[in-house]
């Protein structure tokens, strides 16, 4: 393959076709989708940048429409090259992202973004096209890690990697941005079949604004073939060798400008010092260090206009050795690389010979492989076993899942592919699960006596989708409401997890507290309108109906502050938890391992519910589930913990 600033010629492979999805699964989710995985110098989509792209584009069948990829040079340190491997070797002369803008545009167009953390990607491709100054023209995006929450299928975490051994999708080259979306989109193809047996609505999410302020682009530090010539002047010419700098917004993407200016001679610095010979700014007082450091210095003050005229007559200067480089004209990027995923080139030097294309995973099953991590048994009758309660009035289905629990057993929530068993109530059909239940032929449960009652609920027209019984759902352990464990490590991130009602707004608040339960100031309470605490402690996710995720990292919590509390309220004067059901949590370690679940009822009438808190005790931190229920709104919750609320 020959590489060259904007162009990359290629030998595709032809990807082996792949099984259509069903008619009723994309007739349920008619959307068009780009399956995308980047890669990245770092996590901080606000300061790092992007250093691979690749996509896959979709139909509602599941036909792969498009398959797209390229490196970017983002002009700075790559970061865990031992992760990605791309050095900065291999991304030089790559395009940049303003190169690239436009044909990713027209692939995104219409579609939901569909990744794996789609927050993490859909972050670093909007900051990187605020950068550019475009905007990408996507709506909603689908994140692959909810839904596999919501199908709560028993993987030993939730990586790539666990998810294609769960459905059998190759993976090769684990952190390689073509490899991982490869996999990805067929992991969403198994994932879109099994939500559909379920009934599951996908958790989608708008695509606003990204989190933080942009950063703008570093300028590459490219060596220089001309002597500083000193500072500009006004009414006079530029010199090749002067040094530049750039601050503030600009019209033109900050990289385009800094490498034409590079390309006409000119030095382009990151930081203004005594020796700047030019300040490009939009903004004459604008308050950046940059900008006050060249008031302090006296240095000219161009707009980006003003340069841009400068640009085109820039001087010859005095080449630093003999034989200096003669002016250059500016470089404009041509196009970008367009190879199929399967594709094995290398991106970074002379061709290779293409592999052959991996042997595809089977076709899109209605049984996971029977493969389960190893598995700690819980003790107890129903030791792993996860039942769903359907029909019945809210209290007798609460005390029904009490004892699935002291019998060792897992409460459902919702139906899920994790669901082993049924225990139905009275007027089960008025549960709109109930249909599904019957068709999987779940296996049922007596109420009275919770042991099995024959084969299961009707005709099974498919297979299964429950684990083997000598297969349990998990390792991880359940506690009863009140009950308690001892962690590991300091960080967590807390699931909270319900069916969707109509007319039921749940609100999830997280609360960082003293031994007394109370607040040092307002800015301890986390909620929709300030998710993340000042500390970085604890950050609430809200992009999925349905579902709350509380990161909490314990070490970064300040002294004095031994508790975090959660707790979810019924919005509105009328909504109860009566007319919500069960409230479903699951903590999980940073990687996605589940660390324990609980299962909680409030009282019909209650309308704030206290879910758990993760706290000190000694030198370790323990999580409790708490499940104690208030028939007051949250505002008065809230001011219990010494909370200031507005009225």
């Amino acid at each position: 393959m020959h590489r060259s600033r904007g162009h990359l010629s290629f030998v595709p492979v032809t990807p082996a076709p792949l099984p259509l999805l069903p008619d009723d699964v994309a007739r349920t989710y008619p959307h068009r989708y780009a399956v995308l995985d980047v890669e990245t110098s770092g996590l901080s989509a606000a300061n790092d940048r992007v250093l691979q792209v690749a996509v896959v584009l979709l139909s509602p069948d599941g036909a792969v429409d498009r398959e797209w990829t390229t490196l970017l040079d983002p002009g700075c340190d790559p970061g865990r090259t031992d992760i990605h491997g791309l050095t900065r070797e291999r991304l030089a002369g790559s395009p940049t992202f303003p190169d690239v803008a436009g044909p990713l545009t027209e692939l995104l167009d219409g579609r939901v973004l569909v990744a794996h953390n789609a927050r993490f990607d859909w972050d670093f491709l909007a900051h990187e096209a605020a950068r550019a100054g475009v905007t990408l023209p996507v709506e909603q995006r689908l994140c692959t890690l909810a839904l596999t929450r919501r199908l709560d299928l028993p993987t030993e975490n939730l990586s790539l990697a666990a998810l294609a051994r769960y459905w059998g999708v190759p993976q090769q080259r684990a952190h390689d941005a073509v490899d991982d979306t490869r996999v990805l989109a067929g992991v969403l193809r198994h994932s879109l079949v099994a939500a559909h047996r379920f009934g599951l609505d996908l958790p989608l999410a708008a695509c606003a604004t990204p989190r933080g302020a942009t950063r703008p682009a570093p300028a590459p530090r490219t060596p220089c073939a001309w002597r500083d010539p000193g500072r500009a002047e006004p009414g006079r010419p530029l010199r090749q060798g002067m040094k530049v700098v750039f601050t503030g917004g600009t019209v033109r993407p900050r990289e385009v400008l800094v490498r034409e200016a590079t390309a006409a001679g000119l030095d382009v610095m990151n930081s203004v010092s005594s020796r700047t010979g030019l300040v490009v700014c939009n903004a004459a007082d604008l308050g950046t260090g940059k900008a006050a450091a060249a008031r302090r210095h006296g240095t000219l003050v161009v707009t980006e206009d003003e340069f841009i005229a400068l640009l085109a007559h820039v001087q010859p200067g005095d080449p630093k050795a003999a034989g200096g480089a003669p002016l250059r004209p500016p470089v404009v990027a041509d196009v970008v690389v367009d190879v199929t995923l399967d594709a094995t080139v290398a991106l970074d030097g002379p061709a290779r010979a293409p592999q052959p294309a991996p042997t595809p995973g089977p076709a899109v099953v209605t049984k996971p492989p029977a493969t389960r991590p190893p598995v700690r048994k819980p003790a107890g009758p129903l030791a792993g076993r996860r039942v769903l309660v359907v029909g019945g009035p809210h209290a007798a289905a609460g005390e029904t899942r009490a004892r699935i629990v002291e019998q060792g057993g897992q409460a459902a929530a919702m139906l899920t592919a994790s669901v082993t068993h049924v225990v139905a109530l009275e007027w089960p059909e008025e549960d709109s699960r109930w249909a599904r239940v019957v068709r999987l032929a779940i296996p049922r449960l007596d109420p009275a006596t919770l042991e099995p009652l024959g084969t299961g609920a009707g005709p099974a027209p498919d297979a299964s989708p429950t684990p083997a019984d000598d297969s349990p759902v998990e390792n991880a352990p359940v506690l009863p409401r009140g009950g308690a464990i001892d962690l590991d490590g300091d960080a967590w991130t807390l699931g909270v997890s319900w069916t969707p009602r109509p007319g039921c707004t749940v609100d999830v608040v997280a609360l960082v507290v003293d031994d007394d339960e109370q607040v040092g100031r307002d800015e301890d309470l986390c909620f929709f309108n300030q998710p993340e605490h000042p500390s970085g402690a604890v950050t609430l996710d809200l992009d999925a109906a349905g579902e709350t995720l509380v990161d909490v990292r314990a070490g970064l919590l300040a002294p004095g502050r031994t508790r975090v509390l959660v707790a979810a309220s019924m919005e509105g004067d009328t909504a109860v938890f009566g007319d919500l059901g069960p409230v479903e949590l699951v903590l999980r370690t940073p990687t996605g391992e589940t660390v324990v679940r609980a299962t909680l009822d409030a009282a019909e009438k209650e309308r704030t519910l206290a879910l758990a808190s993760v706290y000190r005790r000694g030198d370790s931190w323990r999580f409790r589930a708490i499940g104690q229920g208030w028939g007051i709104g949250l505002g008065d919750f809230l001011v219990t913990h010494g909370v200031d609320v507005e009225d």
